[in-house]
């Protein structure tokens, strides 16, 4: 907050902050075909701040933070997924501080309750790899 004053007025939106501290996606575009660029260079000692607080969010195995970086970092790798962190925590600031509501953590569930058939899918693959084959009954309450 000292680097930024905890004044998000000046920001008209997250996304303006995390250009700011350099954390948003860099673009390279040549030849009207979009690749992902290098990060700007942005405020360094705010950057080296997120970063241990990224570092400290994804050691919690239960959160939503460090589902994220699981999710992004078997795809992409492990350094731009602890950027795609450092992304998050920076908008998640600027809601805190602008909105002045409090963080609210969405849980290590988040993405199997958002799309479950998702889940279901890569559940079967999973099994199936293994030479089982599963069937998905619904609860029924009684």
């Amino acid at each position: 907050m000292a680097e930024t004053g905890g004044d998000m007025a000046q920001f008209a939106t997250a996304h303006h902050l995390a250009s700011w501290v350099g954390v948003c996606p860099g673009q390279n575009e040549s030849a009207g075909v979009s690749r992902s660029g290098p990060t700007r260079p942005g405020n360094s000692n705010l950057k080296r701040l997120l970063g241990v607080s990224a570092m400290a969010a994804i050691r919690n195995k239960n959160s939503y933070l460090a589902v994220f970086y699981r999710r992004i970092s078997a795809r992409r790798g492990s350094q731009r997924a602890l950027v795609a962190v450092m992304y998050k925590l920076v908008i998640a600031i600027w809601h805190v501080l602008h909105d002045k509501v409090p963080y609210r953590e969405l849980g290590a569930d988040y993405f199997a309750k958002r799309d479950p058939q998702r889940t279901i899918r890569r559940m079967i693959k999973e099994a199936n790899s293994l030479g089982l084959t599963v069937r998905f009954d619904p609860i029924t309450t009684s």
